[in-house]
């Protein structure tokens, strides 16, 4: 792993961004796993797919951490918003097809 500074050329860079986009995936693959566990417990406590407050409550939280690392908040806001609305899209199918 190198730092942004020390790459010394575009492959460099290239190359942790692949590295870097690998572990992103990876990330988020594991968070899959839960928000497929989710529905299933969703489903036994007859709950919504959609929670207002959770949803609110992870948006601030990414968005901080965004901030605090330096990446604009606005970009983690929106790509956060999208991860959610496919969890809850994904949710809200899987419950109506159990019904």
């Amino acid at each position: 792993m190198k730092e942004p500074n020390d790459c010394a050329s575009m492959q460099d860079v290239r190359d942790e961004i692949d590295r870097v986009d690998n572990a992103v995936v990876d990330l988020l693959t594991q968070r899959w796993g839960y928000v497929d566990r989710m529905w299933q417990l969703k489903k036994a406590e007859s709950a919504t797919a959609s929670v207002p407050w959770r949803n609110r409550e992870v948006i601030d939280r990414v968005r901080a951490r965004a901030e605090a690392g330096g990446m604009p908040p606005e970009m983690a806001e929106a790509l956060w918003r999208q991860i959610i609305g496919w969890g809850i899209q994904y949710q809200e199918e899987r419950l109506r097809d159990q019904d």
